[in-house]
């Protein structure tokens, strides 16, 4: 009878310990994800950050989960996901080239006019690129169909179908045909077709000043965070520019991996989705495929950054919004916390390309203006020689590099993309050089004054002795 007592003792006290444990691992991986956004907004110094984590039917927000982000290329899902309604609804077809749609509308490859399908758009393989330099966003006031004008008639990089290059051209170009084709205006048929019929009362096309709360933009400068917010242009905003906050990016995930309800003819749309992406880099409809087997898709304006990664296997998913365009970091934060919620370890945080450009152009802002002292106080020709041709050479550097690295004009990356540091250090650096050639010019001078007085004293000391 003890022993029957003691196997029911251990039976009952088994669950418990099993349970304990496991809440302690959920309070575990909840203090490392709380650590790991702190680390994150130590190393970027972006100050607002907002992390939805969906593991099944649980769903946890760290940080503001009302203020509303720009969520940039994350858009790109919802206009995939609104040419799969109006594919469904038979009013096109992936095979549809775009120039049957669009009025007007043409493409160039190697000279010629070529055709660019609906199909294409969505696979990012219609042979337009991501440069800003070749294929320029519409400007501030500028409407969708605008643009389409302005970019029509464009020669492409690559014969469209051969080959994957990422460009905000294409889903621009799909806005379009939505707005054509559903007979509303683009901002319409999302609200009514695609954001209100799955519950998404949070995420907008267009927010208005004022009406709701928009956690504001930030730029890095000199290891400091500024308030930094572009107008979003409307021929700008299907590839990248939608507001949304961390309580309907759950809802957002929770529809991806299938623990939402939703009208059944969107679970159709998001199996056709899911069922085109096979292979890690394969692309479709505003969602990649990735290595681990998860799905997700990252987003960058001038003044945020974002990024979703989702799994049916797991029903797990993780959405990062932050106030500054830190992609990389943001990437791997996101990345990271997947990985912790599904059994993984955090690796390691990456650190963005600006944060870097930030250290190091907040280097060069104070080695040129210790640079320009140097000039303006040296007493030989040498120091403002060096100074000049470093300064020189260094400015050149930058200016050259830049523009074919990035895809921008250097008056983009300086005003609207790069840290204030950048635009300071380049002026300072630039600053430099005339002081350099002033102050060269001022010790030429000096010294060629010092040898005609020098060359007077002797004539006068000769003729002296001469009369002696």
């Amino acid at each position: 009878m003890k022993r029957i007592k003691q196997v029911i003792i251990l039976i009952l006290t088994v669950p418990v310990f099993m349970s304990s444990s496991v809440f302690a691992n959920a309070m575990d991986t909840d203090g490392l994800i709380s650590d790991r956004i702190e680390e994150f907004r130590d190393n970027t110094k972006c100050g607002a950050v907002s992390v939805a984590v969906v593991r099944g039917d649980k769903t946890e927000v760290y940080g503001d989960a009302e203020g509303l982000y720009l969520i940039g290329s994350m858009t790109k899902a919802f206009t995939g996901l609104a040419v799969q309604k109006l594919i469904a609804d038979g009013m096109i077809s992936e095979d549809d080239p775009i120039s049957d749609i669009l009025p007007g509308f043409t493409a160039y490859y190697e000279s010629k006019p070529c055709d660019i399908t609906i199909g294409q758009l969505l696979t990012q393989t219609s042979g337009y690129t991501n440069s800003e330099t070749d294929y320029p966003g519409a400007s501030e006031d500028m409407s969708l169909a605008e643009w389409v004008d302005d970019i029509s008639g464009k020669e492409l990089h690559y014969r469209p179908g051969n080959r994957y290059a990422y460009s905000n051209v294409n889903y621009n170009l799909l806005g379009a045909v939505i707005g054509q084709v559903s007979g509303q205006s683009y901002e319409e048929y999302m609200k009514t077709k695609i954001l209100a019929p799955l519950g998404l009362t949070n995420t907008y096309v267009q927010v208005r000043d004022g009406e709701e709360s928009i956690i504001s933009g930030s730029r890095p400068g000199y290891r400091h965070a500024f308030e930094y917010d572009i107008p979003v242009s409307p021929g700008r905003i299907p590839a990248g520019y939608f507001y949304s906050n961390a309580a309907d990016m759950t809802r957002w995930i929770r529809i991806w991996i299938g623990t939402a309800d939703i009208p059944e003819e969107y679970k159709v749309l998001l199996s056709v989705v899911k069922g085109s992406l096979h292979d890690p880099g394969d692309y479709y409809s505003g969602w990649e495929a990735f290595e681990n087997g998860t799905t997700g898709h990252s987003g960058g304006t001038p003044d945020y950054s974002s990024r979703i990664v989702f799994s049916d296997r797991e029903q797990t998913g993780v959405c990062v919004l932050a106030n500054m365009n830190v992609a990389a970091s943001t990437d791997s934060l996101c990345n990271g916390i997947y990985a912790a919620c599904t059994g993984g370890g955090f690796g390691s945080l990456k650190t963005d390309v600006w944060t870097v450009f930030d250290i190091i152009f907040t280097a060069v802002t104070v080695s040129g203006i210790l640079l320009i002292l140097l000039s303006v106080f040296a007493r030989k020709r040498g120091v403002p020689i060096f100074t000049g041709c470093f300064q020189i050479v260094i400015t050149a550097s930058v200016c050259a590099v830049m523009p074919p690295v990035f895809g921008a004009g250097l008056k983009d990356i300086m005003l609207i993309w790069a840290p204030y540091s950048f635009a300071g250090g380049i002026i300072v650096l630039t600053a430099g050089i005339p002081v350099s050639a002033i102050r060269l010019w001022m010790i030429v001078k000096n010294e060629s004054r010092k040898k005609r007085s020098e060359g007077a004293a002797s004539d006068c000391h000769h003729r002296v002795s001469s009369v002696e």
